[in-house]
């Protein structure tokens, strides 16, 4: 699918199997997730939308050196998978305002109830790299959304707007490529070859 408005309309035509709407917004790093989710939040906005970010979940950095996982953060067993689907439960089978957490980063930190999904609340926009990755436990996830969507982008192009990322937040163009290359293109690589089918594919550059 390339067609705005036609995302729009299906997405208001979808029934919700809890309380809530819920909408997962996947794909790979730097495939436009967060773009594309604050756009469809603007437009349905009237009817009561937010954003219920994935990369809030990320275990704190001393929590990622006490299990050796700092140089992988971002892959899936750097997440409180736990957390995450409770939190998805919650919003999704309950009227109640629920906060939730978002990462910062140009801190490199998760922020703890830095967003609420206020009470009034149809729609909830998932939004992150493994919410339909054909693995456990992250596979558990399909039941809990109403409609998936996952934003297609060539390889090449993920990478090159990983390193502007990077280099933006201020590293040098050697760690800058170390890093995306020792983590964000394997993560990469996982989500494209191991995600489920989703409802739709956007394409994200249209």
């Amino acid at each position: 699918m390339n067609d705005w408005n036609d995302l729009v309309s299906r997405i208001r035509k979808t029934e919700a199997g809890g309380v809530r709407v819920m909408i997962a917004i996947g794909g790979p790093p730097a495939a436009g997730k967060s773009h594309i989710s604050e756009r469809l939040r603007a437009e349905l906005a009237s009817e009561g939308a937010e954003i219920l970010p994935m990369d809030g979940f990320h275990y704190d950095n001393a929590v990622l050196d006490q299990l050796g996982l700092r140089p992988r953060k971002g892959a899936p067993q750097t997440f409180d998978f736990d957390s995450f689907e409770l939190t998805l439960r919650r919003v999704r089978d309950s009227e109640a305002t629920v906060a939730v957490p978002t990462f910062d980063r140009s801190l490199d930190l998760s922020r703890a109830g830095a967003r609420l999904i206020a009470s009034p609340t149809r729609y909830v926009i998932v939004e992150g790299n493994y919410l339909l990755l054909n693995r456990a436990p992250w596979s558990g996830l399909a039941r809990l959304f109403d409609l998936t969507v996952f934003l297609a982008e060539p390889r090449a192009e993920l990478e090159e707007r990983l390193l502007k990322r990077w280099t933006d937040l201020g590293y040098s163009k050697r760690d800058a490529e170390a890093k995306v290359h020792g983590n964000d293109m394997p993560n990469v690589d996982m989500v494209l070859e191991q995600s489920s089918p989703p409802d739709i594919v956007w394409h994200s550059a249209n």
